[in-house]
């Protein structure tokens, strides 16, 4: 049964938290957010989100491999390409910020063009041309989240299957009490 536990249902578990993570953080956002998420929906955020999603399910491929225990040791071959991978989440949130960057400058312009009758704007256009800015904000932060989570997860998920196994020495007391091991 311990066998079973550590090399089957414990790496499965934690290759399923990112996955329920994102469920969670996706059911935890206001409808009407959603709707206008997806309603808005442009280029840069399909760019994002493509990329993350692959980056994101190479990472999870490789976390799988990283976490089942072979006997002897962990196959440590996919860690280089996890953490590479994993820094690669750090461009998300940038390419988040050149979206909002672009929807700012796409709402000037627009605001420039389009004055009303009495020389003012109309708020339904500036939140129209407003929106990629916000979405790709959204895009970025939402990729960034999901993709730091692999490479904590093979980490604590290798602590957590050694210590089930028995190959994790227990921890010292805290220095100064006198107390051995």
């Amino acid at each position: 049964m311990r066998r079973l536990l550590i090399k089957l249902v414990v790496p499965l578990c934690f290759c399923a938290m990112p996955f329920l993570a994102a469920a969670l953080i996706a059911v935890c956002i206001p409808r009407d957010a959603v709707n206008f998420y997806f309603v808005h929906f442009g280029t840069m955020d399909g760019l994002i989100l493509g990329l993350g999603l692959v980056l994101f399910l190479l990472q999870m491929m490789l976390c799988w491999r990283a976490l089942r225990w072979q006997g002897t040791g962990f196959d440590e071959g996919a860690d280089r390409w996890i953490s590479h991978l994993g820094q690669a989440a750090e461009w998300f949130p940038l390419m988040g910020l050149l979206g909002t960057v672009a929807g700012i400058l796409q709402t000037f312009s627009a605001l420039g063009a389009m004055p009303d009758a009495s020389g003012s704007f109309r708020a339904q256009v500036i939140f129209q041309q407003y929106s990629p800015a916000i979405t790709a904000t959204g895009s970025g932060l939402f990729m960034a989240l999901l993709n730091i989570l692999p490479s904590w997860m093979v980490i604590i998920g290798r602590d957590l299957i050694l210590t089930l196994g028995g190959s994790r020495p227990t921890p010292l007391a805290p220095a100064g009490r006198g107390e051995g091991p």
